[in-house]
């Protein structure tokens, strides 16, 4: 889902009936929604968050993979059609990602793909690539340890273990956590501010950091 209003675009991961699963037409989706509001002028911050208190995303969906031996290669994809870590990299604009529940896997990747996070006190990451098997292809290797430290990251990666909100803002992987309700509200509002410098500069300044 997408909605534009003072220059912020929230888009919503919409399938909580699956943990906002990404199937490969979210992903496409996706890709068309981010492809859009980097080149509308009139956006200029996003927030990106899931639909439902239970899940930011569970990342690929496990289902379809169990059904379409192919679909597996979307773990590696080179195509931002096809990975959503590209498609959101490749948005110019400041993306503010709006963790409302769990992120797990692909989806703490995406989640890290993201330039800002906030949380609500029902988000909780894990990295479950090395239980399922599958080694991380959109770049969680490298950033998470970037952003919690080495050690941390490991632990995290060889446990497979879950990180709670409050311990991810104290380990600087989210800046705020907030009330499920608050969530929103408090990422459109940052976003907001975003949207106040001028976005020639701000592109620029993404694209340095």
């Amino acid at each position: 889902m997408l909605d534009i209003a003072g220059g912020v675009a929230t888009v919503t991961l919409n399938r909580p009936q699956a943990m906002n699963a990404l199937s490969k037409a979210m992903r496409q989706m996706l890709h068309d929604v981010m492809h859009r509001v980097d080149a509308d002028d009139s956006v200029r911050a996003v927030v990106l968050t899931g639909a439902g208190e239970r899940a930011f995303t569970a990342g690929l969906d496990l289902k379809e993979l169990g059904s379409d031996a192919s679909a597996l290669g979307a773990a590696n994809a080179e195509s931002p059609a096809d990975n959503p870590v590209k498609a959101i990299e490749q948005c110019r604009k400041p993306v503010i990602g709006a963790i409302n529940g769990v992120a797990i896997t692909g989806g703490f990747e995406v989640a890290l793909a993201c330039d800002v996070l906030v949380a609500s006190t029902n988000a909780r990451f894990a990295d479950t690539h090395a239980r399922v098997g599958i080694m991380p292809g959109w770049g969680l290797s490298q950033k998470l340890s970037r952003m919690i430290g080495i050690s941390r990251a490991k632990e995290l990666s060889f446990t497979g273990n879950f990180l709670d909100a409050g311990t991810a803002q104290a380990w600087g992987l989210v800046n705020h956590v907030v009330e499920p309700g608050a969530l929103l509200p408090l990422a459109q509002r940052l976003a907001g501010d975003m949207a106040q410098i001028d976005p020639a500069f701000l592109a620029r300044y993404k694209a340095l950091i």
